[in-house]
């Protein structure tokens, strides 16, 4: 009986070191999105994030222009910026949000080489996204991510 109990109340003891553990950051359950204020080029980055169980669990990253287009669908974008600058929205975007997700906002976001302006804008949207989620405000948040 006494090993029951002993049992018991370890494994009490670790589930709430797990629950504590998930709630590290303080993120509320939530969607969560930052926007740029102004267009820079032409299009206005935002990042939106889904948490669930206090921890990310989706990360989307972009930019649209004034009609509402998404930039990591246009192709004639993504040419001419490949040709350029050796990478294109569809791979920068998905390389900063995949790594937002995996640390949780609690690490650094490594930079891609010819999208240096854009991981800028994304480190200042993604400390205004997650000020939002650790306030459970899901009111679009506007930043000035001119650097």
């Amino acid at each position: 009986m006494k090993r029951t109990v002993a049992i018991f109340l370890s494994l009490l003891i670790m589930m709430s070191l797990l629950t504590a553990c998930g709630d590290q950051a303080g993120l509320q359950d939530g969607y969560y999105t930052a926007q740029a204020k102004e267009f820079s080029h032409g299009w206005k980055e935002y990042i939106t994030i889904l948490v669930k169980g206090g921890s990310i669990v989706s990360v989307e990253y972009n930019a649209e222009n004034a009609s509402g287009f998404i930039k990591s669908w246009d192709n004639t974008y993504m040419q001419t910026m490949l040709h350029a600058n050796g990478t294109y929205p569809n791979e920068y975007t998905r390389h900063y949000a995949n790594q937002l997700l995996e640390g949780q906002g609690e690490g650094g976001i490594d930079a891609i080489t010819g999208a240096s302006s854009s991981h800028a804008s994304f480190q200042i949207l993604a400390q205004a996204v997650l000020e939002q989620a650790r306030k459970g405000d899901s009111s679009i948040v506007f930043v000035d991510t001119t650097h």
